[in-house]
């Protein structure tokens, strides 16, 4: 099976799965037309089909159809996908293929495939759901008078992943990346990306008219039009207020290097390398990174930015409601549960500002 890049009559990109035959997987199709008619964005779409793909080999490899899963079934899958070697038994201990959140990950499209199915079929038999009720406990959910009674929908089968930190950059690094940077365009992605935190797709997208040098402020606006193919994640556009100094580098990258002669409303283009005149795209900036990645030994990728970028706001005293606006974050919990991660250090320092203030007041 394959997964296969597709453009429709609206020149619209989407994924779809290719069976052993070579044609497409209708089941999938239908669903992925679908995630295209709610605007999801093609990244999402390309996720969404490779996880099917696998489900469907999977089912292929059982002898089922994708109506007759059950509870067993998918805990069978799950041992599938982790499993190294299928149709091998080692009598050696030997890492899992895939981790606790790819998996997830992987279920999560699927589950939502049969989300989708009742709108088409009534699906018979299948387990993978669990109706609960929520009544008797102490912890109320956030509008549970609406629920409060009522079944909802829980995911039975989902794997507990281990806590994981997201990578973040010190000043220092992110000094020695910027000074790495030849260009001054380059230099302004960066200190845009670290002093913003913004995702490098919303970067990617800005034009000209988003940027009010006169206020020092940057308007994030979700387009699904961008010549690029990248997406803003994003449903409201925000503003983004930023330092002046980030202004002057800006002022300075089209004073410099953007051609005078050039009719683009996008702010990152291609200037040396790529299409002359055309957006950047997000290849473009993994090869960047790359390069400052052996120019000076360190390893980065640009969402650390956006991490480190809000790590720094946290430590500083920022109430996370302040850090959940300015990254954009629909849910104040998405930016705690990302970010919200204390270090020895952190503790220590926390204790030590504690007694400094427990002994003047003493």
């Amino acid at each position: 099976m394959k997964v296969q890049r597709i453009r429709g009559p609206d020149n619209k990109e989407s994924w779809i799965v290719l069976g052993d035959d070579f044609h497409p997987v209708r089941e999938i199709s239908l669903y992925t037309t679908y995630l295209v008619s709610l605007e999801r964005s093609p990244n999402t779409i390309q996720s969404y089909a490779r996880s099917l793909k696998l489900f469907w080999e999977f089912l292929t490899h059982e002898g089922l159809l994708w109506n007759e899963i059950t509870l067993e079934k998918i805990a069978d899958f799950i041992v599938w996908l982790r499993r190294p070697d299928p149709g091998v038994i080692s009598i050696q201990p030997k890492e899992a293929k895939r981790t606790e959140g790819t998996i997830n990950n992987i279920l999560s499209a699927d589950y939502g495939y049969y989300d989708f199915q009742p709108r088409l079929v009534k699906v018979h038999d299948l387990k993978g759901f669990e109706a609960k009720v929520f009544r008797g406990r102490r912890y109320k959910p956030f509008l549970h008078h609406v629920i409060k009674g009522k079944s909802v929908q829980s995911r039975l089968l989902r794997l507990k992943e281990p806590k994981k930190k997201p990578l973040t950059l010190t000043q220092e690094e992110v000094e020695k990346l910027v000074n790495a940077c030849k260009r001054y365009r380059d230099k302004f992605l960066l200190c845009l990306m670290y002093q913003t935190g913004m995702r490098v797709g919303q970067a990617l997208g800005l034009r000209h008219s988003d940027i009010h040098s006169w206020d020092n402020e940057i308007i994030i606006v979700p387009r699904t039009n961008n010549a690029n193919k990248v997406r803003a994640k994003t449903r409201e556009s925000y503003k983004l207020h930023v330092h002046k100094d980030l202004m002057a580098l800006y002022s300075e990258y089209l004073l410099r290097e953007y051609p005078e002669d050039l009719d683009s409303d996008y702010v990152f283009i291609n200037i040396w390398d790529g299409k002359v005149g055309h957006p950047m795209n997000q290849r473009l900036v993994n090869r960047l990174f790359e390069r400052l990645g052996k120019k000076t030994g360190i390893k980065a990728h640009p969402h650390m930015l956006r991490h480190t970028h809000a790590t720094e706001l946290l430590r500083s005293g920022w109430d996370a409601a302040y850090v959940q606006r300015r990254l954009g974050h629909a849910d104040p919990q998405t930016t705690i549960n990302t970010y919200i991660h204390l270090s020895d250090e952190d503790l220590k320092l926390v204790y030590q500002e504690y007694l400094e203030v427990r002994d003047r007041e003493g």
